[in-house]
């Protein structure tokens, strides 16, 4: 029984023998993928409160020290992003900020916003208009939080991480695996294009890992809308001194999530955090979002690659390398796919809003940007990433 999941309304049936079938999986049971990916973004913190306080995540700050973006920052963030030929917007914030947060409470009431929620939404229409697809991660969410932002956002994300109960999560604010399952589960019931993931090295077994990818394949047979999932080691930083899992092991638990995942979910690796180049034979197309214009947040002490390195991966690999949106073609309607999709459409549902269809279909420059992206005809290399600490 996953922890919390009964609590949170998450029904779930994983199988032993798929688990023990997993847990057979090496990297040579897998394929390589035709091509690589990555999407082109920014990275806005909009918030550093959190209510939990995992002991491996730089990204918090505690209450009367934690910050609260204005939407004039927000703006200046987008338009750098956009001038700098990003299509994507990736909001960030720690889980639903509690009581504590006093300050931040204050702030968006003095703002004339009732939840951070709320504020979140205005953020995401900020980065409509400034020409980026907002694509959000604000942690674990009920179904009402979800649908006061879904429309506003081509795709949204949040990481499982684990399916077990581990001591990086302990505290009086502990993650619960079923809430974040519920999150997942209420993003298939809305039809929002979704990312998540495994967190790798944080006190899980082998068989949490199995577990985790097949609750997450569960549910995207449930309701089709998994875009991507995440296979990420936890890194050394200020706060978490105990190591990062191994390149053997890593390659293990990527050439898992790429067996249990149909065809149409990527696999995805964040190429600041492992070797990607050594882990694409295990079933990785997808190296992530990467910045021209803005750090990794989450993780600071680890710059993102430049493109060219990016491209390096890939020709090492004897692949194409493709920019994307934020958003899976699987999940547009036809006629805004194109002609050379050869995948599996999404089910039927309404996967992306009429707010974001007329931001990819607009005839002004970032219509034309992000049908440049689908077409495959932007210069991948036309703007260098930012490489700085």
């Amino acid at each position: 029984m996953i922890p919390g999941a009964s609590e949170y309304g998450v029904e779930l049936s994983i199988d032993e023998y798929a688990v023990q079938d997993l847990l057979s999986v090496q990297p040579d049971d897998v394929d390589s993928p035709s091509e690589l990916t990555f999407a082109r973004n920014v990275f806005v913190p909009l918030t550093t409160a959190c209510r939990y306080t995992c002991t491996y995540c730089t990204y918090f700050d505690a209450p009367g020290q934690a910050s609260l973006l204005s939407l004039e920052e927000v703006r200046d963030i987008c338009e750098r992003g956009a001038d700098a030929g990003c299509t994507e917007a990736l909001f960030t914030f720690g889980d639903d900020p509690d009581d504590r947060y006093t300050e931040i409470h204050d702030q968006l009431a003095e703002w004339g916003y009732d939840s951070i929620h709320d504020y979140l939404r205005a953020a995401c229409e900020v980065a409509l208009e400034t020409g980026l697809l907002p694509h959000a991660n604000p942690g674990d969410q009920t179904r009402e939080q979800m649908a006061t932002v879904a429309d506003v956002n081509a795709s949204m994300g949040v990481m499982l991480e684990t399916t077990a109960e581990v001591d990086a999560h302990a505290g009086p604010r502990r993650k619960e695996p079923g809430q974040r399952l519920r999150t997942l589960q209420n993003a298939g019931e809305l039809d929002v294009a979704f990312t998540t993931g495994i967190l790798v090295g944080i006190g899980e077994d082998w068989r949490d890992r199995a577990e985790s990818l097949l609750a997450i394949r569960e549910l995207h047979d449930r309701y089709d809308h998994i875009q991507e999932v995440i296979v990420q080691p936890v890194t050394n930083n200020e706060r978490w001194t105990d190591g990062s899992p191994g390149l053997e092991t890593m390659r293990r638990v990527t050439a898992m999530a790429r067996a249990a995942l149909p065809e149409e979910v990527s696999v995805q690796v964040p190429p600041n955090l492992t070797a990607a180049g050594d882990l694409v034979d295990c079933g990785v197309d997808d190296l992530g979002g990467v910045s021209p214009v803005t750090d990794d947040h989450i993780n600071p002490n680890y710059s993102w690659p430049a493109l060219r390195e990016l491209e390096s991966i890939a020709n090492d690999a004897g692949l194409p390398l493709r920019e994307r949106l934020p958003v899976y073609q699987r999940f547009l309607e036809s006629e805004l796919r194109t002609e050379t999709f050869d995948g599996t459409p999404a089910a039927d549902g309404e996967w992306i809003s009429s707010r974001i269809r007329a931001a990819l279909t607009a005839d002004d420059a970032a219509g034309e940007r992000y049908r440049a992206v689908l077409d495959g005809t932007v210069e991948i290399d036309s703007v260098a990433t930012n490489s700085s600490s």
